[in-house]
């Protein structure tokens, strides 16, 4: 039998190594394949907002992903999900948002959700995610969204330790308020590593290993 193959299509290479070893971890025997395309992230940041012709670019590297032999395509960017959601639509096999079990998992936790964010463009998109993934299960939920102003900045300037501790900042400001915290991009989880126990309030979600333990549930 031959092995199953799962693509992941990311707007950034930093996220290649992380998913590797989530594959590794999650997956035994599973090929992977990586398509990098991060002009889609920065013409996001650039236009404020998911454009059709970049939508319908992230279609095209699903095709691809799908035309290259995946069983399984994984999109590890929150800011494209709309578009994620259409390729879905057009392809024969299943094309998951990398954020999609990490707000079923939050809604099952409890109806005060906070949606964390360095950029604007993926705080919408989460908080979207999160209140339509709520009605499926029919739930009401109160969602309060945060952005961490200048942290993705700091991060594009090579100041990690300042962008780790902004996120830190309003990580423990937002625990006040709700009952758990979604991190709206994979950069922001080894933020949340950094806590202590007693700085952990309430649960906080990063996307990447809940999507590939679901992924392992479901498909492989």
């Amino acid at each position: 039998m031959k092995a199953k193959t799962l693509g992941f299509v990311h707007t950034s290479a930093t996220l290649v190594p992380l998913f590797q070893q989530l594959s590794s971890e999650f997956l035994k025997g599973v090929e992977t394949f990586n398509i990098v395309d991060d002009s889609l992230i920065k013409d996001v940041i650039k236009k404020g907002k998911l454009m059709p012709n970049t939508a319908a670019r992230v279609v095209s590297h699903v095709q691809a992903a799908e035309a290259a032999g995946a069983d399984v395509i994984l999109v590890t960017c929150s800011s494209i999900g709309v578009a994620i959601e259409t390729a879905a639509t057009l392809s024969g096999v299943p094309v998951i948002r990398v954020d999609q079990a990490m707000a079923d998992e939050a809604v099952q936790i409890s109806n005060k959700i906070g949606v964390i964010a360095t950029l604007p463009t993926t705080l919408e998109p989460t908080s979207d995610l999160v209140r339509r993934r709520a009605e499926l299960a029919g739930k009401n939920v109160t969602i309060t969204a945060k952005l961490c102003e200048g942290a993705f900045e700091a991060l594009m300037s090579g100041e990690a330790a300042k962008h780790d501790e902004m996120v830190a900042e309003a990580l423990k400001e937002l625990m006040k308020e709700v009952d758990v915290i979604v991190l709206a991009q994979a950069s922001m989880a080894r933020v949340v590593d950094s806590l202590s126990a007693e700085e952990k309030l309430v649960p906080i979600l990063a996307s990447p290993a809940i999507a590939m333990k679901k992924l392992a549930e479901l498909y492989f």
